[in-house]
């Protein structure tokens, strides 16, 4: 390495986009998949308990998803693009200690979500339309979720620090290996066996925080260990403001963005509450499939933050814009391809968790309503991934508060004019293509670097371009 590059950093600077993006969103796709399969699990024994239980943990999902996609995806990005973007700028120590400084926030952000949750979770659960067993089960979820939110931000944390530097190998071994595990422990905690209790909706709580405690380990004796890339120590710490604010300057502007997604269901749900608790468990059941399409761009936009953010710190704008582009239209694909499908068989999905037929039938008209437009959801995160890597994300955040705003005023125009259902959902699917179409207009437009569109050529890029 003569020239001082870690061979990992040249691929993001040198290798071909489209088989770079794809290699390293195979095991990227892998992790979330298991991830997303451990929330699945979950749901198919729990709904097992009844129709009462489902409703709960729909009431509970999108808080849970929110601080999921806040520390993984949100101030998680933020931490991957400052990793990538110092490490494609040659400043090593920066590097090393951004790991404490991105810990350090995810303990501050976790007690939030700690006392916020577990204090005011009633409130919040009765507005979303939570009542009798379904708002008794969505409290018992939600208190011990939450009590263990830290460790849910210690495990994406330092599967944020690990990806920044290019390597998505690992956390994929670890999560996959992880649902390996809870694929037998929830049911065994929800229903008990032998000597152990059944401990109901709790057990499937408690699995997941056992989930993500042995994760954080394993990801954290990787992290400190000789074949880690970073170097992190806790010896002479000295906190710096400058470090701090380059992983908030993205991760908040992102929280946003987060916050603007999941209270678009939120409200969906209250708005759906009213017709019932079968249509609560049909929607939320429904919605598990937007909210799988999440991971699975992650999967993808992971290896683009990477990407993005070490060509922006090397200055090779071109190549950033590109990758953004490819990874964009991989995404659509991906995204459209699995909504088509739940479209034309939504049964397929719902009947995994539930045979409520009044369930079933909220659920499959959500899926015929938003399915064909989940391409735009697709296209639009992955462009909110890669502005995570260039260190702008204004326009992202514009487009998903466009979003709720169709959404929200959408829906309740539809309840307001006797739409019913139908109509509510329609407006999610016209919120969903305002999202994508916002994000991809506003990059395309020269959100980023200026109005420079797409470059013909690196020599016009760099004519048009203003330097740094």
């Amino acid at each position: 390495m003569a020239d001082g590059l870690n061979p990992r950093t040249r691929m993001l600077l040198e290798a071909p986009i489209a088989p770079t993006l794809l290699r390293l969103a195979a095991p990227n796709v892998l992790v979330m998949l298991a991830q997303a399969g451990v929330g699945l699990i979950e749901t198919y024994f729990v709904g097992q308990l009844g129709t009462n239980a489902l409703a709960g943990m729909a009431l509970v999902f999108p808080v849970v998803m929110l601080m999921q996609m806040t520390s993984a995806g949100a101030m998680g990005g933020g931490i991957a693009s400052a990793i990538a973007r110092a490490l494609g700028a040659r400043r090593r120590d920066d590097a090393d200690a951004l790991v404490l400084h991105a810990l350090a926030i995810a303990a501050v952000f976790s007690l939030v979500f700690t006392a916020g949750v577990v204090g005011g979770g009633r409130w919040l659960y009765t507005r979303m339309g939570g009542t009798g067993g379904a708002l008794d089960a969505a409290l018992v979820y939600s208190n011990w979720v939450f009590a263990g939110a830290f460790l849910v931000w210690l495990f994406n944390t330092l599967s944020a620090v690990i990806r920044g530097t290019g390597n998505m190998a690992v956390p994929a071994y670890v999560t996959v290996l992880g649902a390996l595990v809870l694929v037998p422990l929830s049911p065994l905690l929800i229903f008990g066996w032998g000597p152990v209790p059944g401990l109901g909706i709790a057990g499937g709580a408690i699995a997941l925080m056992a989930y993500y405690l042995v994760g954080s380990l394993v990801l954290a004796a990787y992290l400190w260990s000789p074949c880690s890339l970073l170097q992190p120590s806790f010896t002479h710490i000295r906190f710096r403001w400058m470090l701090f604010k380059d992983i908030l300057r993205v991760g908040l502007v992102g929280t946003v963005s987060t916050v603007a997604t999941n209270l678009s269901i939120g409200v969906t749900t209250a708005l759906v509450g009213g017709f019932g608790t079968a249509a609560i468990a049909g929607y939320g059941t429904a919605s598990r499939l937007e909210y799988l399409l999440v991971p699975l761009v992650f999967g993808l936009g992971a290896p683009l933050v990477a990407m993005v953010g070490t060509c922006i710190g090397a200055g090779q704008r071109e190549r950033a814009l590109r990758a953004t582009w490819i990874g964009a239209a991989m995404a659509f694909v991906m995204a459209e391809s699995i909504g088509l499908w739940a479209a034309a068989f939504p049964h397929a999905w719902l009947s995994l968790f539930n045979s409520d037929p009044a369930m079933l039938e909220a659920g499959a008209l959500y899926l015929r309503s938003v399915g064909p437009v989940y391409g735009f959801f697709g296209l639009g995160l992955v462009l909110y991934f890669a502005s995570q890597g260039a260190g702008r994300l204004l326009w992202p955040v514009i487009g998903n508060i466009v979003r709720l705003a169709v959404a929200v005023s959408g829906g309740w125009l539809a309840l307001r004019w006797g739409g019913g259902l139908a109509a509510v959902f329609a407006a999610q699917g016209v919120a969903l293509v305002s999202y994508g179409l916002v994000n991809a207009w506003a990059i395309a437009g020269g959100a980023w670097f200026g109005p420079v569109g797409w470059p013909r050529s690196t020599a016009g890029l760099l004519r048009r371009m203003p330097q740094t």
